[in-house]
């Protein structure tokens, strides 16, 4: 079998490993990257953090298998012995929730339970005395991680995951997909702007933000959208212990990195922002706007926050359900889509990547039943909703 995987960034390295690992010589796999060290692509821009607090069990077991590829960097990615090193430090989530936002609290935490997540509901109280840095007069719930949650370093990870690809057999093509040869339900070929041709039996879309572009080339849709998200990095001058990852009902999150902290906003309902604004122009203004009120507010001590840096990355929003779209185009079954993370991509790549390796290998999931993510859904419009989007 031959397979082109289009994008190289933590999905489409994760693709390519476990064609390689599931499918050894029978696969020949390129993959198709035209950033080679990936400056723009999501992996490497993102705050890089795993969390198992999500509204679907599938999700939990996604990140689950994440969290035991990335904590055991070494097995999973390790090339002739050499450590890997993702910068990973065990951590924790901190939802908090208003009473208006009890309900669904609720919800996930029994989703999460259901699929043997270590979370835990917390009264405001239980959390004021948990962590007295943090202002709870408004919160009626909180959700903290016991374990399995985290933050590392994106950029490593998608080059190790490309590493170990490589180690594999699998091989990389330097280029930008241009054309798409389709003859009526399936494609043939993909036509590369140096004029390389690649053959294959089958394709993935694994272009993150840019996947709707790759679809269009075959003339296909894929609602996938690149939204801009702005990540600031801030100091404190007030003392503070090393804090969670904290989600506030304002749709700020921050968490502590060393000594400092890093946040950002995440637009919700009604919030739609353009797609494909530039990444080197940092929204500040939401620093002032948002981010800092809503962090003075939660954190006193945070009244005395400075910034002292931003950057921006593009999210994969998938706007049906905020859910990924993985497997078979509707109407191409050799396309096979992986994207529309709407956020949580990186740390559910090597779940992602394994579940389309079995699909193309096997011609069904094995380890995950992933069904729910399937784009047949693009047809009916039925959504399969996340409701724990950061």
């Amino acid at each position: 079998m031959r397979v082109v995987v289009i994008g190289g960034g933590a999905i489409g390295s994760a693709v390519a490993l476990f064609l390689k690992r599931l499918g050894g010589a029978a696969v020949e796999v390129v993959v198709v990257e035209p950033d080679p060290g990936l400056a723009r692509s999501s992996s490497a821009l993102s705050a890089g953090s795993i969390r198992q607090q999500f509204s679907n069990p599938i999700n939990v077991r996604m990140s689950q298998f994440g969290h035991e590829v990335i904590g055991n960097a070494d097995t999973w990615l390790g090339v002739d012995g050499a450590p890997v090193d993702l910068g990973f430090v065990p951590g924790a989530y901190l939802f908090c929730a208003t009473a208006a936002g009890v309900p669904v609290l609720q919800a996930n935490h029994a989703a999460q339970r259901a699929a043997g997540a270590d979370v835990a509901l917390l009264a405001p109280a239980e959390a004021a005395a948990r962590f007295p840095w943090l202002n709870t007069a408004d919160l009626a719930l909180t959700s903290l991680g016991g374990s399995g949650e985290g933050w590392f370093d994106g950029h490593s990870f998608a080059r190790a995951l490309a590493a170990k690809a490589r180690s594999l057999g699998a091989r990389w093509q330097r280029g930008q997909v241009v054309a798409l040869d389709r003859a009526g339900e399936r494609l043939h070929a993909a036509r590369l702007d140096d004029g390389t041709r690649l053959d294959a039996d089958a394709f993935v879309n694994a272009a993150g933000p840019w996947a709707g572009a790759v679809g269009r080339l075959a003339g296909l849709p894929v609602p996938v959208h690149a939204r801009r998200r702005t990540v600031f990095v801030m100091r404190c001058p007030t003392p503070l212990p090393t804090l969670p990852l904290v989600c506030d009902p304002s749709g700020v999150w921050f968490r502590s990195e060393g000594p400092q902290f890093i946040g950002g906003w995440s637009p919700g309902e009604g919030d739609d922002d353009p797609d494909d604004l530039p990444l080197d122009q940092p929204d500040l203004a939401q620093f002032e706007d948002r981010v800092w009120p809503a962090m003075a507010h939660r954190v006193p001590a945070f009244e005395a926050l400075r910034m002292q840096r931003a950057w921006a990355g593009y999210y994969e929003v998938h706007p049906l359900d905020h859910n990924a779209l993985i497997g078979p185009h509707p109407a191409c079954p050799n396309l096979l889509l992986c994207n529309g993370f709407s956020g949580h991509g990186l740390q559910h790549a090597p779940g992602a990547g394994r579940g389309i390796a079995e699909w193309l290998l096997h011609g069904a999931w094995q380890t995950l039943d992933l069904l729910a993510f399937s784009p047949q859904r693009l047809l009916s419009g039925q959504p399969f909703v996340e409701r724990a989007i950061i």
